[in-house]
C-alpha cells in the first residue's frame, strides 16, 4: 500500500472509526456510501469501543509474504459491543490458549515493514 493510501485510511486504522447511518441509526464497519439496512446515504463518523467478543479464530501457521516473522499467529472474528464485526489478527496471547467466546480489546500494533515505512494499526488481545 502506498503511503497516501495508508493515510487516507487512518481513522479506521487508528481509531476503529466506523459510520452510523443517519436513517436508521445502523453502524458499519468499515465505513460504506449506502446504509445495507435502509439504503441511506447520510452518515456520521463514529468512534468504535474496541471492546468485544470472539466469535471464531483460526491459527496461521504459514503466513503469506511479509508475516513470516509473526507465525504462528492468530487471526479472528471479533463483535463489539456495537454489533459490528471486525477481522483482525488476535495478540498479545499464546493462540493455542484462545477460546472462542473470550473477551477482547482493541490494541494499536505494528502490523508490518514495507519498503522502510512501518504500518501501524489495530488488533485485539484478550481482555
Amino acid at each position: 500500500m502506498s503511503a497516501s493510501g495508508y493515510l487516507r485510511e487512518a481513522p479506521r486504522r487508528y481509531r476503529l472509526e466506523g459510520a452510523a447511518c443517519k436513517g436508521c441509526g445502523a453502524i458499519h464497519f468499515p465505513p460504506r456510501a449506502v446504509c445495507d439496512r435502509c439504503g441511506g446515504r447520510d452518515f456520521e463518523a463514529r468512534e468504535l469501543s474496541g471492546e468485544g467478543e470472539l466469535l471464531a479464530y483460526t491459527i496461521i501457521r504459514h503466513p503469506p509474504k511479509g508475516f513470516e516473522g509473526q507465525a504462528p499467529y492468530a487471526i479472528g472474528i471479533v463483535q463489539l459491543k456495537e454489533g459490528v464485526r471486525v477481522l483482525a489478527q488476535i495478540t498479545d496471547c499464546d493462540p493455542a490458549e484462545l477460546r472462542e467466546g473470550a473477551k477482547v480489546e482493541a490494541v494499536m500494533r505494528r502490523i508490518r515493514e514495507d519498503g522502510g515505512f512501518i504500518e501501524y494499526g489495530y488488533k485485539f488481545r484478550p481482555a
